[in-house]
């Protein structure tokens, strides 16, 4: 045995000595270079976030639907009357404003199917001229604008094209509203039409502008229709 001292021995193979600190020592043979942002149960900050991403995207569209769905109930128990004056307009019971006021009714209900339907002719007190023409129904309508355009290219077909169609103010009732004109015996004439989920109503205006006949379209929907 050599009686050299234990620190005068030089060490295995030249090899730098291994320092001791203070850290514990990694008994785990785990490789723990992943993810630095690696967490509990394996789940990366990556995944975390497309998953909460994705149930944002899924909340949004329920919130969506939950709208909708309130919007369908709220509006598809709607009645429609013809009261004898509403927005300072007449009702005209003479038989050839009833003749023609069924013939308008009967058409809309061929084109699509209601629960009920009217028409009515109401008289302006201060032009005859100005007489207004209203009819349509009550149905529960599932997309009410689609099918308010589908009548307005009904109504093209059998008048004349409705021009200048556009989107105007349907109210507090909601829903929506469109005004446009076209051409009839007695010249020009603005043809108005609202639609929700529960009533779908169109309305011609002789010797009124498109705008006028908007704002009376609202009033004497306002007149006509209630919700249960």
């Amino acid at each position: 045995m050599s009686d050299a001292h234990l620190t005068e021995r030089s060490l295995d193979g030249g090899r730098e000595p291994v320092e001791l600190t203070d850290e514990p020592i990694r008994l785990s043979t785990r490789d723990s270079g992943g993810d630095p942002d690696e967490r509990q149960g394996g789940w990366s900050r990556r995944r975390r976030i497309v998953w909460a991403a994705a149930l944002v995207v899924g909340l949004a569209g329920a919130g969506v639907l939950g709208v909708a769905g309130w919007r369908v109930a709220q509006q598809k128990d709607t009645e429609l009357t013809s009261p004898d004056r509403v927005a300072g307009l007449s009702r005209d019971d003479s038989e050839r404003a009833k003749s023609t006021a069924d013939y308008l009714r009967s058409g809309l209900a061929a084109d699509i199917e209601l629960d009920s339907s009217f028409g009515t002719v109401y008289r302006d007190p201060s032009d005859e001229k100005r007489s207004v023409l209203i009819f349509g129904g009550t149905t529960l309508l599932w997309q009410p604008e689609r099918d308010l355009d589908s009548l307005f290219g009904l109504m093209s077909d059998e008048t004349g094209a409705v021009t200048g169609l556009r989107e105007m103010s349907a109210g507090d009732l909601g829903g929506v509203l469109k005004c446009g004109s076209t051409s009839g015996e007695g010249g020009d004439f603005a043809v108005c039409g609202w639609a929700d989920h529960g009533s779908v109503v169109m309305a011609m205006f002789p010797g009124r502008s498109v705008a006028d006949a908007g704002s009376l379209m609202r009033d004497l929907r306002a007149g006509m229709q209630t919700r249960g």
